[in-house]
C-alpha cells in the first residue's frame, strides 16, 4: 500500500509520568506495538492525545481510531462508587469517551484494546467489574508482580462475529486485566473466556467495524485484527473520495 493512500489510524494515548534522555515528565505515550501493528497492517499511525473538552473534531481527519489499554475508567461514569485498587485517568476519560461516541455514531472503524473495550462498553451504556480478584473463579486474567507479565487463557467466539471470522472458533489470548465487562449496554458480547465465561470480546451490531476485546492484539503474533481495522479504514477512505469526487463535479 502506498503512503499515498495509507489511511490514517489514530491511537489514544497514556498520560504518565515517564523518564527519558534527561527528562522525568508527564508525558502522552503509547506501547511502540501499537504503532508497528498499524504500520505493519497497511496504516499510518497518529497518537492522540486527550483533550479535556474531548476534542472530536480529530476525527475528521482520520479513517480509523485504536484506544489503547491503560487506566480503569472512573466508577462514576457508569453510576457506581470506586472500589479501593481502581486506578484511574480522569483526563483520558474525558478524551476517549467523547471519540468513541462519535466513532459509534458516524461508523468510523474502532478497535477498543483492554481499557479501550471498557471504554466503549461505558460510552455504550454498560458497567464493569471493578475488581475481579473480588469474583469467585477468575484468577487466570492476570498475573502478579511489580511489572507486566501476561498470563494466557481460551476464548470461544460467537458465531456470524468478527472476531470467529478473524479467529475462528477459538484462539488462545494474552491477557492482564483486573476489570472486565459486566453490562455490555448496547453492545454485544461476542467472545468469552471459557474457563469463567466472563466477556472477553464486544462488538457493535449497527456499525461497519466497531470491536472491543479485553486482551492487548498489538503483543501477540498475529495482526489479523489491525489487519482488519485497516481495511474497515480504507473502505472509510475510498467512500470520503468518491462523495469528495461527486460533489466536486455537480
Amino acid at each position: 500500500m502506498s503512503d499515498v493512500t495509507r489511511p490514517l489510524i489514530g491511537i489514544t494515548t497514556y498520560v504518565e509520568t515517564a523518564r527519558f534522555l534527561v527528562h522525568d515528565t508527564r508525558t502522552a505515550l503509547v506501547p511502540w506495538a501499537y504503532v508497528e501493528q498499524v504500520t505493519q497492517a497497511g496504516g499510518r499511525p497518529v497518537l492522540v492525545p486527550p483533550q479535556p473538552d474531548g476534542g472530536v473534531e480529530v476525527l475528521d481527519g482520520l479513517d480509523g481510531l485504536i484506544v489503547a489499554g491503560g487506566a480503569d475508567v472512573e466508577p462514576a461514569r457508569y453510576g457506581e462508587t470506586p472500589h479501593p485498587k481502581v486506578y484511574t485517568s480522569p483526563l483520558r476519560d474525558a478524551g476517549e469517551l467523547p471519540l468513541v461516541r462519535v466513532a459509534l455514531k458516524t461508523g468510523l472503524p474502532l478497535l477498543g484494546v483492554c481499557r479501550g473495550m471498557q471504554v466503549m462498553t461505558v460510552a455504550g451504556g454498560g458497567r464493569l467489574h471493578q475488581h475481579l480478584p473480588d469474583v469467585p473463579g477468575t484468577g487466570q486474567h492476570s498475573t502478579t508482580g511489580p511489572t507486566k507479565v501476561y498470563a494466557e487463557h481460551p476464548v470461544n467466539f460467537a458465531t456470524g462475529s468478527r472476531l470467529r471470522e478473524l479467529y475462528g472458533p477459538e484462539a488462545v489470548v494474552n491477557s492482564y486485566h483486573h476489570q472486565a465487562v459486566k453490562d455490555p449496554g448496547r453492545l454485544v458480547p461476542t467472545g468469552w473466556c471459557t474457563t469463567d465465561d466472563m466477556i472477553e470480546a464486544v462488538e457493535h451490531p449497527d456499525h461497519p467495524f466497531a470491536v472491543g476485546v479485553q486482551w492487548h492484539p498489538e503483543d501477540m503474533a498475529t495482526n489479523a485484527l489491525f489487519l482488519a481495522l485497516v481495511n474497515a479504514a480504507v473502505q472509510v477512505r475510498h467512500a470520503r473520495a468518491n462523495r469528495a469526487e461527486f460533489f466536486a463535479t455537480v
